[in-house]
């Protein structure tokens, strides 16, 4: 069995959600071949050297379940893309190329945050290719921490309020887009999050049936794919108040 999350958004703000990861960690994952997360694991990261407590809890709570046995795959994701080989590392994880492409049920399956999906989101594909530049990600972690703080929240701030001014369809992924881009990988199935639109859309892509499987962000309840031999299963499920938070 193989469980997919992504967009979680971890901060210490939400402690429903950290609890709700950190169950999934010593429940259904520790039964799990592999976890695979999918980006936005963070809400911000800006260097594997500014890890804050908060973020070591969680890099430490990977390494028992890696320890265990179940493999862990991180993909970078808009929030987090300076997650580093240190953190990796720490945490036993493994981490992935966007898009990569690995075998689940006897097929090949293309996993990706989804963020390069977003072709009509002009601006912000500009955005994307300067931060993703090598150089560009040099100059960011060689930047003073206080500064790498100031620009994070800088960059929050701004997306949140771009995004609430953008057309939904905007925002969304470019419908040509999916078919090209399984196409060129030769896949049947994409895996992504992102878009916060959980579902699973039936397509055609090369004359054959296809599916792109759209993961749920984390906020009123969180999202997990799981893949065994009954095949891909998207569920929510809701968050188990606990006392200390309750």
């Amino acid at each position: 069995m193989i469980l997919l999350i992504s967009d979680l958004h971890l901060e210490e703000q939400r402690p429903d959600i950290t609890q709700a990861f950190l169950d999934l960690l010593t429940g259904r994952a520790r039964t799990a071949k592999a976890l695979y997360i999918l980006g936005d694991f963070f809400e911000a990261w800006i260097g594997d050297d500014a890890m804050s407590p908060f973020q070591r809890s969680i890099c430490q709570a990977l390494r028992d379940l890696s320890d265990s046995g179940t493999e862990i795959f991180l993909m970078h994701g808009n929030r987090d893309f300076m997650l580093g080989q240190a953190f990796c590392k720490a945490a036993g994880c493994t981490l992935l190329n966007d898009p990569s492409v690995i075998p689940m049920n006897g097929e090949p399956v293309l996993l990706m945050h989804g963020d390069s999906l977003c072709t009509r989101d002009e601006a912000y594909m500009r955005l994307r290719r300067y931060l993703r530049h090598p150089l560009t990600l040099w100059i960011l972690r060689h930047l003073p921490l206080r500064t790498r703080h100031k620009l994070a929240r800088k960059l929050r701030s701004e997306s949140r309020a771009q995004t609430r001014m953008k057309a939904n369809d905007i925002v969304d992924v470019t419908p040509e887009e999916v078919p090209r881009i399984m196409s060129q990988y030769g896949v049947r199935t994409l895996i992504h999050g992102h878009t916060h639109r959980p579902a699973i859309h039936k397509l055609q892509v090369n004359d054959q049936t296809a599916q792109r499987i759209v993961l749920g962000d984390w906020d009123r309840q969180g999202w997990a794919l799981q893949v065994d031999e009954q095949g891909f299963n998207l569920a929510a499920f809701d968050f188990v108040p606990h006392p200390s938070n309750a």
